[in-house]
């Protein structure tokens, strides 16, 4: 049994209110979509925005755990990829899975500030949403350029560009 519908069976027999209830299904929810996540974007275009956003969610600001996220996504995308037709259905049913458990626990270590937080993040993820833009609120997205372009987004940096036959 996944540990937030596990927790959400002991608060509900402890005497928790239902909103409580409510609270763990609707993370429960949101964990399973970022599985299905994981497993619907492997492969594709949209996959290394999602792993780069996943592994910086999962790693909590640590590199070294950042890193050993990075790798378990790879992993994860190496299975799926090398799955044959009979195998292939099962395989991201177990992938979908441990996804979500490995959410279901992000989400439970996390205090209610942060949990939410890491929430939306998972559903911004699972919708293809783009994630929170850099400081100051500064961010390019949805845009479609014709002919030579640069675009720099930040503080007190420089940015150089020479288009044209003088570059």
């Amino acid at each position: 049994m996944p540990i937030l519908v596990r927790s959400l069976n002991d608060r509900r027999t402890t005497g928790a209110g239902e909103g409580a209830g409510m609270l763990e299904e609707a993370l429960a929810a949101v964990a399973a979509a970022g599985g299905t996540a994981v497993v619907q974007a492997a492969g594709t275009d949209a996959w290394g925005g999602l792993r780069q956003r996943l592994a910086r969610l999962l790693g909590r600001a640590d590199d070294r755990r950042e890193r050993a996220e990075l790798e378990q996504l790879d992993r994860t995308a190496e299975l799926l990829a090398a799955a044959g037709l009979t195998e292939a259905e099962h395989v991201r049913e177990c992938q979908e899975t441990s996804w979500r458990g490995r959410f279901e626990a992000l989400l439970e270590s996390l205090d209610a500030e942060e949990r939410e937080e890491a929430a939306a993040e998972l559903r911004r993820l699972a919708a293809g949403q783009p994630g929170p833009g850099p400081a100051g609120g500064t961010t390019v997205s949805g845009n479609s350029f014709h002919g030579p372009t640069a675009v720099q987004i930040g503080d007190r940096n420089r940015q150089d560009n020479h288009f044209g036959s003088g570059a």
